[in-house]
């Protein structure tokens, strides 16, 4: 991306409009629903006069990054056309960066942008590919939108008959791609703005899903002020001297401070937390992880996602590979979590044939950060 260049594709309305000044009004009413429609470049904007396209782009850029490689689950003989379960869009940044998104398909015409919000992930949980990669930085506002845009450009195979009787051909957007979102908050916040704004997007918050390891710091910030979007801890198990040796991040964010700020986001407006147990063969499926689950929900509403592990070669636990659990040891556990009264759901492993599941990400863009 040359550095001179204003990127605009996170601009709301009236800054678009302020950025835009020189040129009328509607003008700049038009480019911004051009973007909103994932339009990448000036010469996509059909009703924008070419002189004007020609002056804009000797400053501005309507995007900063742009789709190298679509991966489809089940493998689809037409690229970037919604044929399977799952889409995995590998995106290069301006500096070359790699990073990956998923359009998730649930089969009935509903589909769910799964957006990532770093290059990388400092917080290295032992169970994730992109926990093993090495932290590059955090991604720009413009950065984390831009996915949803390319992942609506991929529902272009959408028929306009389709999109006219839904609100949104993509209807909810979970941030649990590469990184820790509250580790990137400030850009988080500012991106679910422009998700959530009237004038543009128009996603409602109940829509928006956020998955975090429990940043301390950030869920004060949030439970006090929001937004007030879905919530989903990453708690994978509430034993917390096994959950520091799976999750090096929780030694600094312990449990009980994060449950005070779970108890404060409810209290505030914040609505059902969702807790990921992504299940671990012979680690986390113990009676003791279950029981310690149940003390951790109690006082929250909350329902426990039991997200089998989806395989990463080479992943291991104190010197023993990772291993998914056996059917009957998910079935067990969830079994048991049930028996306690805990409401249980199970996440589907949609997109393990591309590494595009729960875990998986960083495959392909591992040598870019």
């Amino acid at each position: 991306m040359e550095e001179s260049k204003t990127v605009l594709s996170h601009l709301s309305l009236y800054e678009l409009e302020q950025q835009l000044s020189h040129i009328p009004r509607y003008r700049a009413k038009q480019i911004h629903k051009w973007i909103l429609k994932g339009a990448d470049s000036f010469d996509k904007m059909t009703d924008i006069p070419l002189s004007l396209q020609n002056e804009l782009k000797d400053k501005f850029l309507p995007f900063s990054s742009r789709i190298v490689s679509c991966h489809n689950d089940p493998p689809a003989k037409v690229e970037n056309k919604i044929t399977g379960e799952a889409i995995k869009a590998v995106i290069s940044l301006h500096d070359e960066s790699r990073i990956e998104s998923v359009l998730l398909n649930d089969g009935k015409k509903r589909y769910t942008a799964c957006i990532s919000t770093q290059a990388g992930c400092p917080a290295g949980c032992v169970f994730c590919k992109t926990g093993t990669l090495r932290f590059k930085r955090n991604l720009e506002v413009y950065e984390i939108l831009e996915q949803f845009f390319h992942l609506q450009n991929i529902c272009s195979s959408v028929s306009s008959e389709e999109r006219n009787q839904n609100e949104h051909v993509i209807g909810s957007i979970v941030v649990m791609g590469m990184g820790e979102p509250l580790l990137n908050l400030e850009n988080l916040k500012k991106a679910i703005s422009v998700f959530t704004d009237s004038q543009g997007i128009n996603f409602s918050k109940r829509r928006i899903t956020v998955s975090t390891c429990g940043i301390c710091e950030s869920l004060c910030d949030i439970a006090k002020n929001g937004p007030y979007v879905r919530l989903a801890l990453s708690l994978v198990t509430a034993d917390d001297k096994l959950r520091e040796r799976l999750v090096p991040i929780s030694k600094s964010n312990p449990l009980s401070e994060i449950k005070k700020l779970l108890l404060l986001f409810q209290k505030n407006g914040g609505g059902r937390i969702t807790l990921e147990v992504p299940l671990l063969g012979g680690i986390n499926t113990r009676e003791k992880d279950a029981l310690s689950i149940a003390e951790f929900a109690d006082g929250l509403v909350t329902v426990i996602n039991i997200i089998p592990w989806n395989p990463v070669a080479g992943l291991e636990f104190e010197g023993t590979p990772l291993r998914e659990p056996e059917r009957k040891e998910t079935a067990d556990f969830i079994y048991m979590l049930e028996k306690i009264k805990l409401k249980v759901t199970t996440r589907f492993r949609k997109g393990r044939n591309v590494s595009g599941a729960c875990g998986q990400l960083g495959s392909v863009s591992e040598k870019y950060i």
